[in-house]
């Protein structure tokens, strides 16, 4: 398991045991986390479960694809470290990972 934290806008934080394989979304939506509404269910087709990756984890998360960077276009006060976290998949190695919410998913 991975040990994700999710801090909403307003700074409460949610530490979520998120099992590999999932993807950071999925971990968010399973344990009602709010700010991360997830309206296509996953499928990178809008900008609903926007976040920032914590600056230190940007490398471990990767970099977002094509399709991603372009559902980030719709997204508010998009960041260089945005991310949708539909596409960010939960391994071992994320275990610590910390996320925050924009102000506008609140």
């Amino acid at each position: 398991m991975a040990k994700i934290t999710y801090i909403e806008f307003n700074g409460t934080e949610h530490v979520v045991d998120v099992k590999p394989g999932l993807t950071v979304m999925e971990g968010a939506v399973k344990n009602n986390v709010p700010g991360i509404d997830a309206d296509c269910g996953g499928a990178c087709a809008c900008a609903t479960c926007h976040v920032y990756v914590d600056p230190a984890w940007t490398e471990k998360t990767g970099t977002p694809s094509a399709m991603e960077e372009s559902m980030l276009d719709f997204a508010e006060a998009v960041e260089p470290n945005s991310r949708l976290s539909c596409q960010i998949k939960v391994t071992d190695a994320l275990d610590g990972l910390s996320v925050r919410m924009p102000e506008s998913q609140h």
